[in-house]
């Protein structure tokens, strides 16, 4: 079976976006090939929980598609290559380990990160705390920007010191949301409802634990249950759509048992 390489990858490519190529491939731009790479990102990822290796190197496969896939349509505007690309993360890698290719110190994996994070501040030019935060990319998922701005924002000191504050801090906000609840005014109670939601994942930061995974594995139980109860409700010939509140409290409870 042929091995193929990375530049075989490339001359892949080249010929489906020329001129005798594929009619999908010469028609994509970097705006319309946005989502497929958010999309191939997550779909590694899930490969990877899977726990099946080749499913994850074949997603693996799909997120090196896009970033080839970028580069083609870079160096068909005469904006940058495949090339230049690899010389960028591996100037990146080098300039922000000065810890491993330069003077500078470091014996943990935190004062690693803090290393990176002093190298990458001063070579994106970014000249104070605010910018720093500001980099954190708006397209990341909000439960893990929020996450990122906090932990910024922590590193030089704006934090909670017990995390008592913290709990205290999300009973407060839940105590605005009800105000702003009970007021009606839609967009008060909309930034409140985020004040209380910034406040949980700040909890989450200081108890170790990534808000998105946590969620995703709530939502996953919340399936399960719901699962389980309306298979309990099939049994007793009815519909869940059609049984009454304290019916289906029956059944939930029955399946959080389970």
């Amino acid at each position: 079976m042929k091995k193929y390489t990375i530049e075989d990858l490339r001359e892949i490519i080249a010929t489906l976006r020329g001129e005798n190529g594929c009619p999908w491939d010469r028609a994509q731009t970097h705006q319309s090939l946005k989502k497929d790479m958010i999309e191939e990102c997550y779909e590694a990822i899930d490969a990877l929980d899977s726990g099946d290796d080749h499913a994850f190197a074949n997603e693996l496969g799909d997120v090196l598609l896009q970033v080839i896939f970028h580069s083609r349509l870079a160096e068909e505007r005469d904006a940058f290559s495949f090339d230049d690309v690899l010389n960028e993360v591996c100037t990146k890698l080098i300039t922000r380990h000065t810890h491993v290719f330069g003077k500078d110190k470091a014996v943990s994996a935190e004062e690693a990160l803090g290393q990176w994070e002093k190298n990458k501040k001063k070579e994106k030019n970014l000249d104070s705390y605010t910018a720093m935060l500001e980099d954190v990319p708006r397209y990341l998922p909000a439960l893990m920007r929020s996450a990122k701005i906090q932990k910024k924002a922590a590193s030089v000191g704006f934090d909670w010191k017990e995390i008592d504050g913290v709990y205290d801090k999300i009973n407060e906000e839940a105590g605005e949301l009800r105000e702003a609840s009970a007021g009606g005014d839609a967009e008060k109670i909309e930034e409140e409802y985020g004040d209380m939601l910034f406040s949980v994942v700040n909890l989450g930061r200081h108890l170790k634990l990534t808000p998105e995974i946590a969620l995703t594995k709530a939502s996953d139980k919340f399936i399960k249950r719901f699962d389980a109860m309306e298979k309990k409700a099939v049994s007793q010939g009815l519909d869940i759509a059609e049984m009454t509140d304290e019916q289906l409290d029956a059944l939930w409870n029955d399946a959080k048992k389970a």
